[in-house]
């Protein structure tokens, strides 16, 4: 099977902008997890995972004009797309014509709600921005900023959508549809967005707790992150150095319910064997699983006790979830904590799960509380579980 290799990668998030202040961060245990600074909203006292800069700081940082019309959704995949290419070697319009896969659930959707009463109006000036709503078209402002690409191609699969971006991706270099894929997700935060998961009454007051048995609910975040995919002749031919591989990847659906996980993990289970399946690789290989982990007493029960049928109840490897960091970036998850999962492979240390105090009477693992890793990390697993059961499971592997 062709092998597939991440060549770059860039991200922002709570945490900062770009992949040193993402690792300064984590080492610090510094948390991005705080009060609503830029979103405004009745539910102030919900913590959020807000990226430290304003709409239009990041549209100076994006080098984006003034009086061009564009979503904060893009902003952040603009910048976090262009450390990636910068990393992988692809600077400005050039001849490899690399694909762009991008998830994302909210788009513009900050646009809408600041503008959609007054495009009722005869006013017109504000119908660009309901137009820019659509999630392509956040895409779309994405690819445009940078040009080159071949083929665009936009996926909602709820918080799972940018790493089936990565799926979609290293599918498309492994059957020879192109030789370069980016791929990943971006999402800003919205009204509708904290309003949509304050209804179903699973946000928590305080910063949240995965793997805590006084676990309340996630906090929500906004973050972008992309990856660069290449084949193995497009390596060679480049003559570019691979980051690391892409080992292996698997996406099921547990179709149990519309948001809530079942209950012993069977979609988790799927996803993370096929993982492995398809990476060659058995359950003990795994040194490192970064959790979907939301802090939910749901998910959090299901995944671990699906984690603990896949590795075995004694045999679980460490296991954290960084969203006690950045938030629940939601479409975005995917390739920030795949980014995150790397970075941790390739500095051999293990993201802290934040604000662990209590064990889980039901499971038989506690979560990571010590940066130093049992053994040298060769292969690191990342989850990341959509609504409606949608679980893909991420294998990165050292080289």
């Amino acid at each position: 099977m062709e092998k597939v290799y991440v060549t770059g990668y860039g991200i922002i998030s709570a945490l900062g902008a770009g992949t040193p202040a993402t690792l300064e961060s984590l080492h610090r245990r510094k948390s991005g997890i705080g009060p609503l600074r830029w979103l405004e909203s009745m539910h102030s006292h919900l913590p959020c995972a807000e990226i430290p800069f304003s709409t239009d700081e990041l549209r100076r940082m994006a080098g984006v004009p003034e009086e061009e019309m564009t979503t904060r959704t893009s902003l952040m995949g603009i910048i976090a797309l262009g450390e990636a290419l910068e990393m992988a070697g692809i600077r400005g319009k050039n001849s490899l014509n690399p694909v762009l896969i991008s998830g994302t659930t909210v788009g513009g959707m900050e646009n809408t709600e600041k503008y959609f009463l007054k495009m009722l109006t005869p006013d017109k000036t504000y119908d660009d921005y309901i137009l820019s709503h659509d999630c392509g078209v956040c895409t779309q402002m994405i690819a445009d900023h940078y040009g080159g690409f071949s083929m665009l191609s936009t996926l909602s699969t709820a918080c799972s959508s940018a790493a089936n971006a990565l799926i979609m991706g290293s599918d498309m270099i492994r059957t020879g549809r192109t030789t370069i894929a980016v791929v990943g997700g971006s999402e800003c935060l919205s009204k509708f967005h904290l309003n949509g998961f304050n209804t179903l009454k699973i946000l928590d007051k305080d910063p949240c707790r995965p793997f805590d048995d006084t676990r309340a609910g996630l906090n929500l975040g906004e973050g972008a992150a992309y990856l660069v995919l290449e084949s193995e002749a497009s390596v060679k031919a480049r003559g570019v150095k691979p980051l690391c591989l892409v080992a292996g990847y698997g996406n099921a659906c547990d179709a149990y319910h519309q948001t809530a996980s079942s209950p012993e993990g069977d979609g988790a289970v799927l996803s993370m064997t096929k993982a492995l399946k398809e990476a060659g690789l058995t359950p003990g290989d795994i040194d490192y699983v970064n959790a979907h982990g939301t802090g939910t007493p749901n998910n959090d029960e299901s995944e671990g006790k699906a984690l603990m049928r896949v590795f075995g109840a004694d045999s679980v490897p460490p296991v954290s979830s960084t969203k006690s960091y950045t938030g629940h970036t939601t479409s975005a998850a995917g390739g920030v904590e795949s980014v995150i999962s790397i970075l941790a492979m390739l500095n051999d240390f293990l993201p802290v799960n934040l604000n662990y105090k209590n064990p889980m009477e039901m499971l038989s693992f506690r979560p990571v509380t010590d940066e130093k890793p049992p053994r040298p990390i060769r292969h690191v697993m990342t989850n990341s579980f959509g609504f409606g059961g949608n679980d893909t499971t991420c294998i990165f592997s050292k080289i």
